[in-house]
């Protein structure tokens, strides 16, 4: 393995040994590697080619007072494949907020978890006053890797081979961009929402391919809310209001405590992909929070929508000690009882039918990209250790015989979101490869497994080592070598 460090990055995390992220699958990661001709274990599929992105909260710097997950600065993970053979790089993104906390040594704003009054400066964010840390998701549009916030900031543009930071997309509205815009593989836009805290509450927009915003509109809500991913088909956008978001009573004094409001219904808004304000048709169902949406296709007067259906939004504290049990019921699959359900919007009545497809706990699923939007048959999902926000293996749900393919990690051993890489000159949906990166906590060490997408059970087809254990992570997207400016230059 040809190995080199390309840069340290300051780091002033207390060192005190009961800091959460100091150790365990979180411990944050401070030095840039590029490393070549990767050790690998089986075998490299020739016709796997292009490279596997996956976003990082990886705090540099400790809270003010207390840290949650979601608050870590973004860094970049990339694993490529071409003649195969596997090479890998991680750099941080150079967000502005990143740059300036380093330029302090120290913290400027509050984490989600604590009172925007703490921050010392302006901020980002649905809720104002935050770091945009942009360390949520990552996608690739017109050749270039977009890193991004959940509640909403600047898109961060990166080479998807040297991860080197390009600057931030110039397009992007006032109030920024949420986390989760999508990619149609189909027309090459980009589609896209925001939210915030004063009215109308949330945008939509579109993207075209060659990186121009050519529609952006309003889409009125009753008040703020927390939407966190959306979906689309051919022809429409699928947009959320959720009945869990902000406490209004507790917002007028300035904290930022989300509520379930069990009695109000899910509301989905369906809009012309190039639609207005006045064309967006709201359906009803069961109450419930979507964090993640799987995909979407039309079916004669239909929109089929599916997606993970939290049983318990807000799952009570159930008294175990430690600051990160607490955090954790919220995030911890289990929990929350997230199933994989489906929504049937009817445009022509518009009326909503509903059914659970499993009744399997998963979540975060994957789709082979060249189906987004259109009609499919399977999945790649992920299990959680009970009570943690940390992957323990995959799950390949087929949504035609309701059929499911398992393969755990192993004991100590946490996945990432699972993307779908389609194989070179692939013909069937799950012609592909999975490819996901393992924190394992045993040997402590580091892979990137790679799949056979059609027999998942029979575990990866090749381990790659990586050069050191990396921070446990979530959001990851897959981008074809054919779509990358100079791959094979």
């Amino acid at each position: 393995m040809d190995v080199e460090i390309v840069g340290r990055m300051l780091s002033t995390l207390p060192a005190d040994d009961d800091h959460p992220y100091r150790t365990g699958p979180w411990r944050p990661q401070h030095t840039e590697w590029r490393a070549d001709d990767l050790e690998v274990i089986g075998e490299l599929p020739a016709d796997l080619d292009g490279v596997y992105l996956r976003n990082t909260e990886n705090p540099v710097h400790p809270a003010i007072e207390r840290y949650h997950p979601f608050d870590g600065d973004a860094m970049i993970h990339m694993v490529g494949f071409r003649d195969g053979k596997a090479f890998y790089r991680n750099r941080f993104v150079r967000t502005d907020g990143l740059l300036a906390e380093n330029e302090a040594g120290g913290p400027l704003w509050a984490g989600i978890a604590e009172r925007a009054g703490m921050s010392t400066r302006d901020g980002w964010g649905a809720r104002g006053r935050m770091k945009d840390s942009s360390s949520t998701d990552i996608v690739v549009h017109n050749g270039i890797a977009l890193s991004s916030f959940y509640q909403c900031g600047d898109l961060y543009r990166l080479d998807p081979l040297t991860l080197e930071t390009l600057g931030k997309s110039s397009w992007v509205p006032e109030c920024g961009v949420s986390a989760h815009t999508k990619v149609d593989d189909a027309t090459g836009e980009l589609l896209f929402f925001n939210y915030n805290t004063s009215a109308p509450y949330l945008h939509y927009g579109v993207v075209d391919a060659a990186d121009q915003l050519v529609h952006y509109v309003d889409v009125p809500l009753p008040g703020p809310r927390l939407p966190h991913d959306m979906a689309f088909t051919e022809n429409y956008a699928i947009l959320n209001d959720c009945p869990m978001f902000w406490d209004a009573d507790l917002m007028a004094k300035g904290a930022h405590v989300p509520r379930f409001h069990r009695d109000m219904p899910l509301r989905l808004g369906v809009i012309p992909r190039r639609g207005g304000s006045d064309e967006v048709l709201w359906f009803e169902a069961e109450p419930t929070y979507v964090l993640h949406w799987v995909n979407a296709y039309e079916e004669g007067d239909e929109i089929v929508l599916d997606g993970f259906f939290q049983h318990d939004p807000m799952p009570a504290d159930n008294g175990q000690p430690g600051s990160i049990q607490r955090i954790f019921r919220f995030l911890a699959l289990d929990r929350m009882q997230t199933r994989l359900h489906r929504w049937r919007l009817n445009l022509a009545t518009g009326q909503c039918k509903e059914e659970q497809l499993t009744d399997s706990i998963t979540e975060f699923g994957m789709i082979n990209p060249a189906v987004g939007g259109r009609p499919y048959r399977y999945t790649y999902a992920a299990t959680g250790k009970p009570g943690w926000f940390l992957f323990d293996g995959v799950v390949k749900h087929d949504l035609s015989t309701g059929s499911e393919e398992r393969f755990s990690f192993g004991d100590g051993v946490y996945g990432s979101e699972t993307a779908v890489a389609p194989r070179v000159g692939s013909t069937a949906e799950d012609d592909a490869y999975l490819v996901t990166l393992t924190t394992d906590m045993a040997n402590d060490r580091s892979e990137c497994l790679v799949f056979d997408a059609q027999r998942v059970s029979d575990g990866p087809v090749a381990r790659i080592r990586l050069p050191e254990r990396v921070s446990s992570g979530t959001h990851s997207t897959w981008a074809p070598g054919s779509s990358l400016p100079g791959w094979h230059a």
